[in-house]
């Protein structure tokens, strides 16, 4: 379920959104959208592979319909007055339901799921920050995450390429924003933005404790940026390449930062 593979760089990549395993208990209490998994952050595990050597990964196969890790386990919003998705989302992101009627769950089925999947990813992930902070003196949390880049019902308009997200620069020392919004300018022919609809999720915002030698950085991509945006999902080798080597750039130079 958690997967983890250690590395001696500082760099840390959360991946919380590329898995599809849905348990048949779970999956029975879906309905026809529901089961889709639609809002997967497809391939993303596979754009990042290989990508910067030694690197650590944390990995969960729970797909966000079972619970979404990125989320506040207390399930208060990450963006009052916004349309979101909860903790055990029960719509998608077009607002539709994803479980048949009656079939949604409940407090206790969502503190069961807690338990079960929520609480193992984050207790992974953090065992390998302390790692790594032990380590190197530091370490960089560079959250994974992909998106359809247009969907109305959670922001107007299309998404840029590449959405930065440091909680407004609480999360990361300001170096290490500075440096990947430059990169991300500088890649020719993706637009960026730097905290606009995505500020950094739970993970982002639970983590980043620069004071502390822990930074953390979320990257949400626009899945038009390397992938086909409708059922099959299918992944784009000629655009993923493309994208791959701005990608390798940001990770090398996080590897590389050293705290003043």
């Amino acid at each position: 379920m958690i997967e983890v593979h250690r590395g001696d760089s500082p760099v840390v990549l959360g991946l919380p959104h590329t898995g599809t395993s849905v348990r048949q208990d779970i999956l029975e209490q879906l309905n026809d959208g529901g089961r889709t998994l639609a809002d997967t952050d497809w391939h993303v595990h596979e754009l990042y592979d290989g990508l910067l050597d030694s690197v650590t990964t944390v990995r969960t196969s729970i797909h966000r319909y079972v619970i979404d890790a990125n989320r506040d386990p207390r399930g208060v919003s990450l963006y009052p007055g916004a349309n979101t998705t909860t903790l055990c989302p029960t719509t998608d992101f077009n607002g539709a339901p994803i479980y048949r009627d009656g079939q949604e769950p409940d407090d206790a089925e969502i503190v069961r799921r807690r338990a079960l999947f929520h609480v193992p990813y984050h207790a992974a992930l953090q065992a390998e920050l302390e790692r790594v902070r032990k380590n190197h003196g530091h370490a960089v949390l560079y959250d994974c995450h992909s998106i359809r880049s247009r969907i109305p019902f959670l922001f107007e308009g299309k998404l840029p390429d590449f959405s930065i997200g440091t909680y407004d620069g609480a999360t990361c020392d300001p170096i290490i924003e500075t440096a990947v919004v430059k990169l991300c300018e500088g890649a020719d022919g993706y637009s960026t933005i730097l905290n606009g609809r995505f500020k950094g999720g739970w993970t982002t915002r639970h983590y980043g404790r620069p004071a502390e030698g822990l930074h953390a950085i979320q990257m949400e991509l626009a899945q038009s940026s390397y992938m086909q945006e409708r059922p099959p999902w299918i992944y784009c080798e000629d655009k993923a390449t493309r994208l791959r080597l701005h990608l390798e750039t940001i990770l090398a130079s996080l590897s590389e930062w050293r705290p003043r």
